[in-house]
Order: structure tokens, then sequence, then C-alpha cells
């Protein structure tokens, strides 16, 4: 008589330690904590904008300016198309970062909470207000399962009857207000330059021109594709009103930002 053959002996378990450090076995949808606190998801979400277009923005003391550096994917794309920068209402703008149409669906968001709170109170929608809304939206899309993240980073500007204000919504819903603020693969290099302006004293014109050579100076000829520079601004020139930024104005910068970029690769080879 046969003896029954022996079960087989089940694989090992899996380090948690090791999985936990790839985002393996974590990372399969967004409502799962790694062991040691980290939703990847979120993460990935938040590499997708930093691997992006540049967007920097300078809330000065009569307005908010924002610049968006918008790659050119081909030689017959037509100039101006494919917008970065979205009016939520008329006195605040968006600047976004990442991927393009998830981008659009935030800005949608935006344009509808301000019409909705203008239908319910009667006014324009505060900063924070709006800054907390979209947030919140944002923030959702990391609670659930069966939806993705929002692969977007967003600068909101706003002049409302506080003063001018300039906000950064993040991917994973977090809000937060500041005088100066950069998103995207050129960010470390906009902050390390807008810490050197005295933000408070700047008038937009003047924030025109800085916002223009930061974006210069973040884009790298050797790597990067050609671009075109997006500039909008909510200020008292502008009537408290969210428009872009004049013509003459935006190629005066441009101007200047490439005359700047010049001297500094003059001085770099004299040295």
């Amino acid at each position: 008589q046969r003896e029954p053959a022996a079960r087989a002996a089940p694989p090992p378990a899996r380090a948690c330690g090791a999985m936990s450090g790839i985002g393996t076995g974590y990372d399969l949808d967004n409502t799962t904590f790694s062991p040691d606190g980290r939703l990847f998801q979120v993460e990935y979400a938040a590499k997708a904008v930093d691997n992006s277009n540049t967007s920097v923005g300078i809330c000065c003391k009569d307005g908010v300016v924002l610049g968006v550096q918008k790659e050119v994917l081909s030689k017959m794309l037509v100039a101006g198309s494919g917008r970065r920068i979205a009016t939520v209402d008329r006195h605040a703008g968006m600047a976004l970062s990442g991927l393009p149409p998830d981008g659009r669906q935030v800005a949608q968001r935006a344009q509808g909470e301000a019409s909705n709170y203008k239908s319910s109170y009667g006014e324009a929608i505060p900063a924070r207000t709006l800054a907390d809304r979209v947030a919140s939206y944002v923030h959702l899309f990391t609670l659930y399962w069966s939806v993705r993240i929002f692969g977007v980073g967003a600068l909101l500007a706003c002049y409302d009857r506080d003063g001018p204000a300039l906000y950064m919504v993040e991917p994973s819903g977090h809000s937060f207000k500041y005088s100066g603020s950069a998103i995207g693969k050129g960010r470390q290099y906009a902050k390390t330059e807008l810490e050197k302006l005295n933000l408070g004293e700047l008038t937009c014109r003047e924030a025109v021109v800085e916002v223009a050579k930061i974006i210069y100076g973040s884009h790298d000829e050797t790597k990067d594709k050609a671009f075109e520079l997006e500039m909008s601004w909510v200020c008292d020139e502008s009537d408290r009103q969210h428009v872009r930024v004049p013509k003459d104005l935006q190629e005066t910068a441009e101007a200047a930002a490439k005359a700047a970029l010049e001297d500094s690769d003059d001085d770099e080879m004299s040295d």
C-alpha cells in the first residue's frame, strides 16, 4: 500500500522591509500603506510633476505673476496651442505642471467651484477657499482604489479682498500659501533664484522679467526641447483680473532673460 504523498512546503514569505523599500506589493493601488507609512502611488504622481514642465509663481506687492515653460513637442505645432495656464475666475488663474489632461480636469473643477461659490454667496470666491476646495478634490482621488491620482501640480494666483495670494496644490492634496514657488523639473534652480529676490518689494512688471530669467535659466539646451514661455498676471495694472501678460512686456522680458543668459555664459567661459 502506497503512502500518501507529502504536501509541498509553502514558499517562504517575503520580508516586509524589502518590499516596502521598492514599493513591490504596496504600489498596486493608492489606498495601501507600506509598513513604513508610505503611499507609493502618491509619490509616483509627484514624480510625474517633478519630471514635467517648469512653472513659476511670484506674489508681489501689487499682484501675482505666473510663468510656464511649455515644451514644443513638434515643429508643426501651432504657436499658442496646448496652454498650461487657465483662467479660473476673473480674479484667479492657475499654472499647471504634469500631465496636461489631468491639469485640464483640475482647472475645470476649480472653475466650477468658483462659479458655484459666486452663485451661492453673490461674490468672488476667496483665494484660501478656492485653494482648499481644489486641494480637497485632488485629495479625494487618493482615497479610493477605483480611481487614479492626478499627476498634476498647480500654482493658483488670486487677487481677492485680502490682496494678492499665491497657493500651490500638490498631487497628494496638500495646499500651501507662498510668496514665491516653483514646480516641475526646474523647481530646484527656480527656488534658489527666488530666494535671492526681495519678493515683498517687487512690482508685477519687475516680476515678469524675473520669472522670464528663471525659466530661461532653468532650461538646458543640450537636454531639453525648445519651449514657449507662457505668462499671465492678476494685478492692479490688469484691474485685478487674471489676463495674459501684454505681448510687448513679455517680449521685453524674454529679451532681458536671453541677454542675462548670454552674459552668464560669457562669464563662465572667461573663468
